[in-house]
């Protein structure tokens, strides 16, 4: 039974590796869950902080709430998967962490990904008939697992909300909201 509570509030998990986390993926999607009246959780593989990036400049670092081990998709409401090239590559070689991801997609919660965060969706073999972006490099993973990747700036199929870069944040946070708030299934399948 997910952490909601009967006046609206919804918890959001935010999945993250120990390091190399694109820090406005993870810090602007946060802020606008936490101003939305809701309640972000950091999750990750260990305890203690975790390193945000700016690019591949050291930015600042955030207390872990959660590990992984200690939460499971019945937790939370939805699920934000930040980017940085190292957090999901390192994300998508913890197989608990791919399991937690694996069992959101399945529970048809919203699950938002950006940038490189596809990468872990792909690890969990959850991209197979579904229509998402991520950063382009990305593009021939996600059609190798399945997947169809455009290049728009934000992608809604069904409870996967997807996005390309920081420049799209704006996109991808008003359609996480959306299916926070409204549930899932009642974004739809559309882009932007």
């Amino acid at each position: 039974m997910s952490e909601s509570t009967n006046n609206g509030t919804k918890t959001i998990a935010f999945l993250v590796a120990a390091e190399g986390i694109e820090q406005v993926e993870l810090t602007d999607p946060w802020q606008a869950v936490v101003d939305a009246g809701h309640t972000a959780v950091l999750v990750s593989p260990k305890s203690g902080t975790v390193q945000m990036f700016n690019h591949l400049d050291k930015a600042d670092t955030q207390k872990v709430d959660k590990t992984v081990a200690d939460v499971s998709a019945d937790d939370f409401d939805a699920l934000v998967l930040p980017g940085g090239v190292a957090n999901p590559d390192a994300l998508r070689t913890d197989k608990d962490a791919v399991a937690l991801v694996k069992d959101f997609m399945a529970s048809g919660k919203a699950v938002a990904a950006i940038c490189h965060a596809p990468w872990t969706l792909v690890e969990a073999d959850v991209v197979r008939g579904r229509k998402l972006t991520s950063w382009p490099s990305l593009a021939t993973d996600i059609r190798n697992a399945g997947g169809e990747w455009v290049d728009e700036r934000s992608v809604v199929d069904g409870n996967l909300i997807t996005s390309r870069k920081p420049d799209d944040l704006p996109a991808f946070i008003s359609a996480l909201l959306d299916a926070v708030e409204h549930g899932a299934a009642a974004t739809g399948q559309e882009s932007a």
